[in-house]
Order: structure tokens, then C-alpha cells, then sequence
């Protein structure tokens, strides 16, 4: 059984885009779990079917809790289930859903799969994240480039397209609810890879994804949540030289967007008081 999973935030249109985008294959059995995270986003309600549920977060949860409340559902009704989740700003060109069982009777050592992601231009927007903890630098590189192989391991995942294989969790696997928004699928990569599981990258199948066509509505909320997750993340994963490296320069970078742009400068500094102060929000 796979569930697609999906978190809702003022977005139902592009839930609805993302949907219609499955071509009905009674080969596969799958369930499409809608989060709610905007309880007046009334026409959310208008998607539910035989096979969309729809679970209500009561309030925005952000992205990380309003997944661990869909994996949850998923995990107490099949906890030997495929999980796949995927932005509401994306969709499918075509109906893979089969390509994933397949690929996962025949790799069932992957624990956390990423796919290629694509931008409605046909551009790679994602296709494998490296780490590298000695300077904090946290990358995307195309792992996928030159290379016939079936998957790729890789440092962490995107959380448009991230799949997890419920099977090889004994315990539910969950967000950090630390994270309101953002660097939380890096997080959670990071944790079940020092865990022992294997997160990989593969082209065989993918979707396509609208760049922020949700986050970007609000500039000043989707720096301060960035940076706030961005200094939490550089705190768990460095050390404290790097650390402090880093959010010097979030400081001066800052000050200097004072008078250009307001708002983004705005965002920074109150993500770092956040982070300085012990506040998510």
C-alpha cells in the first residue's frame, strides 16, 4: 500500500492540481492523506473521496508536526506501508506509482528515497543534498548526472519528494518538532542515517514542483522560519566555531539589507532572536 501524504496550508487549488495528476491504475493501491493546516481553507474539504482522506491539524502546525500526524495515521493502520511525501505545489506528468513498489521489492535496504524533481520548465530543481559538517555547508548537487546505477546514496533528502519505507522502522519514524518550517527533512535524514538507515536519490521515477509558490506569498515569515531552522541545524550538525561563523555572517548580511530590503533584513534578524532566545515561532 503506498500514501501519498501532503500537507494543505491555503494551497487547496494546487492540492487539487496535485490529485488530478493520478491517473486512476487499479494495479496499485494506493491512499492520497491530505494534512489540513488551514482549518479556513473551506474547500479542502471538497477533495475528499474513496481514496483522499483528510486528517484536520486544527491550526498550522507547520511542516514537520502536520507530517508526523500523517505518518502516525499511516504507521497504526500499515506500519508496513510506503509512505510518499510530496509538496501541495506538486504534481505528476504520469502515474509512477507502480515504479515504486517495484523499486522497493528489489531495494528493500533503503530506508529514506528521494527523487528527482523537476521544475514545470523541465529544469532539475533537486537531485541529491550533501553534507559536509566540517565547514556546515549544506548542498544540492545532481548525484544523478552520468550514472546508469538504480539509486545513489546521499546525505539527506528534500522534503517535495521524500518516500519513506515504513518497514524498516521499528518505531515510527517522525519530524523534530523543533522545526516549524524548513530544514526539517535535513534533520530528519540526518538522524536515521547516524541511526544506521540508508537514505538514497533516484531518477526512476519523480515529480515536478512549483518553487515557492506557497512560501513566497509571505518573504518576511519565510526567512525568519529559514533562519531560525538554519542555526538549529548548524548547532546539531557543527560545532560551535562554525557555529558562530555562520551567524556572524547572517548578522552582517542583515545589516547591510537594511535599506535595500526591509522585510528579508526584518526576517533574518528576528529569526536569529529566535534562535538566540529559544523561540520556534
Amino acid at each position: 500500500m503506498i500514501y501519498l501524504l501532503t500537507v494543505n496550508y491555503n494551497s487547496s487549488n494546487l492540492v487539487a492540481k496535485l490529485i488530478d495528476s493520478l491517473s486512476v491504475d487499479p494495479n496499485v493501491d494506493y491512499k492520497i492523506v491530505i494534512i489540513n493546516n488551514s482549518p479556513k481553507d473551506n474547500y479542502i474539504s471538497q477533495l475528499k473521496s474513496e481514496s483522499v482522506t483528510i486528517l484536520e491539524a486544527g491550526e498550522n502546525l507547520g511542516f514537520g508536526l502536520a507530517c508526523n500526524l500523517g505518518i502516525k495515521w499511516v504507521f497504526e493502520r500499515n506500519p508496513q506501508a510506503i509512505i510518499w511525501l510530496i509538496n501541495p505545489d506538486a504534481y505528476f506528468l504520469e502515474n509512477n506509482l507502480d515504479k515504486v513498489q517495484d523499486f522497493f521489492e528489489k531495494y528493500p535496504q533503503i530506508s529514506i528515497l528521494g527523487t528527482i524533481v523537476r521544475d514545470p520548465k523541465g529544469e532539475i530543481w533537486f537531485s541529491g543534498g550533501r553534507f559536509i559538517p566540517q565547514t556546515g555547508a549544506i548542498l544540492t548537487e545532481d548525484l544523478l548526472k552520468n550514472t546508469d546505477s538504480a539509486y545513489i546514496p546521499c546525505d539527506w533528502i528534500s522534503g517535495c519528494s521524500l518516500i519513506i519505507y515504513l518497514k524498516n522502522f521499528p518505531d515510527c519514524p517522525y519530524f523534530d518538532p523543533a522545526y516549524f518550517l524548513y530544514y526539517e527533512d535535513f534533520d530528519f535524514c540526518r538522524r536515521y542515517v547516524n541511526q544506521g538507515h540508508l537514505i538514497a536519490i533516484t531518477k526512476e521515477f519523480g515529480i515536478i514542483h512549483q518553487p515557492s509558490s506557497i512560501t513566497n506569498r509571505n518573504i518576511f515569515r519565510k526567512i525568519k522560519h529559514s533562519t531560525y531552522s538554519y542555526l538549529l541545524t548548524q548547532e546539531r550538525y557543527t560545532n560551535n566555531i562554525i557555529l558562530t561563523m555562520r551567524l556572524s555572517r547572517i548578522i552582517i548580511y542583515a545589516l547591510l539589507l537594511i535599506f535595500f530590503r526591509p522585510k528579508l533584513s526584518l526576517g533574518k534578524f528576528i529569526g536569529v532572536s529566535n534562535y538566540l532566545f529559544g523561540k520556534k515561532l
